[in-house]
């Protein structure tokens, strides 16, 4: 078993190497900040500077996820994927050493940057490594990662903060990705240098036709549906009257939720359409959104976190895999034109909401404005499905 686990052409271990990697480039490098702000809030950082924080995080995200679209070579996105991974944990132990305001900026938006290399790029690694003839069920696992990072990096904060502080939780972070980080680095590489001349195609401009525009928008409503609650949920349940403390327990059952939901989403999709599938997902993110504003009851505010959880990864999976399809031969820039969409909403998102808080004193603003939001993308939906009935 342990000689399979260190073949660099074993499927379990190019799966497990994949996972290994999210949980270091997305959990340890942008969740773990969801987890420990309530903490982080209570003794140094402000909201309204989290929000800004969280804001240049995406923004590196951004700019990261549409560089690693243009990067064909595999060798190169190996050297990538790598500067990804040491940038994840470099960016984590300044969190953990020094309380410089600026220094936890640049920090953030490299280790955007960083979890960029690592979940797009490593993804496209993992996708040439894996020996399946039929790939996409395999990248479900593989994508059922950022569930496990959400749950592993929750563990050793909160076991840290048992005895210890947030910035101790942060060094924990910082060594735990350093010595899994070695696995990954292994694994996700090639003996020798890959020669393979990359297939160009002619770009069609009919590829942005109305139906694909009105997808772009959807996406870009899920970013926004997306980061409000991945950046605030443990503090928005615990604002609510008789949950302090829960916030985390909710953030927990956010990882949990997540580890099945792209598995399951892609097979519902494949059985009765993406875009119906979407609308499902959208919806019942609109639900879990709205729930804090009108309940304190502790299972349904749980129950916000699971709905989150189970949506977001999915309908990422879902917003792409369409994507590609409707792309065909020339998808680069219709993931890119995607990608920036979701990510223009993820930068934004941050700043209207602490922008609402501080005017209004609670979330319920901002969650009812990014519930309209998410509401809009859904009827963009609607509208694509009258304007050209795609099956996929």
């Amino acid at each position: 078993m342990l000689k399979a686990l260190l073949d660099k052409n074993n499927n379990t271990a190019i799966l497990l190497a994949g996972i290994l990697a999210i949980v270091v480039g997305v959990g340890v490098a942008r969740f773990a900040f969801t987890s420990l702000l309530p903490f982080m809030l209570e003794d140094f950082l402000s909201l309204t500077y989290a929000g800004v924080l969280a804001s240049f995080n995406f923004a590196g995200y951004l700019v990261g996820a549409v560089f690693s679209i243009f990067i064909k070579d595999i060798n190169t996105k190996v050297k990538y994927f790598r500067i990804g991974m040491i940038l994840s944990i470099v960016t984590t132990l300044v969190l953990a050493t020094t309380a410089n305001e600026t220094l936890w900026l640049v920090s953030r938006v490299i280790a955007g940057f960083g979890s960029a290399m690592v979940l797009i790029v490593g993804a496209s690694i993992v996708m040439v490594k894996l020996n399946f003839e039929h790939k996409t069920k395999a990248m479900g696992i593989h994508f059922s990662g950022i569930g496990f990072s959400i749950v592993i990096s929750e563990l050793i904060s909160q076991y840290i903060l048992t005895n210890g502080t947030w910035a101790d939780s942060w060094i924990a972070l910082s060594v735990f990705a350093f010595i899994v980080s070695f696995y990954s680095l292994y694994i996700l590489s090639f003996d020798k240098v890959i020669k393979k001349e990359a297939v160009k195609h002619t770009l069609s401009k009919s590829i942005f036709s109305t139906y694909v525009i009105l997808l772009i928008l959807a996406y870009f409503t899920e970013g926004v549906g997306f980061v409000v609650q991945g950046t605030f949920l443990p503090d928005i349940i615990n604002s609510l009257e008789g949950l302090e403390g829960y916030g985390n327990l909710g953030w927990l059952i956010v990882g949990i939720a997540g580890i099945p939901s792209s598995i399951l989403w892609m097979r519902l999709a494949h059985n009765y359409g993406s875009v119906n599938v979407i609308i499902i997902a959208m919806a019942l993110q609109i639900i879990g959104i709205l729930i804090p504003t009108f309940s304190t009851n502790v299972t349904l505010n749980l129950l916000s976190g699971a709905l989150y959880g189970s949506t977001f990864i999915g309908l990422v999976a879902l917003f792409l895999n369409l994507g590609g399809q409707l792309a065909g031969k020339n998808p680069v820039v219709l993931m890119g034109a995607m990608t920036a969409a979701y990510g223009i909403g993820q930068v934004g998102a941050p700043l209207y909401s602490v922008a609402l808080f501080n005017y209004f004193g609670n979330y319920d603003s901002t969650l009812y404005l990014t519930a309209f939001i998410v509401f809009i993308g859904i009827l963009f939906l609607l509208v694509a499905k009258r304007i050209e009935k795609v099956t996929v």
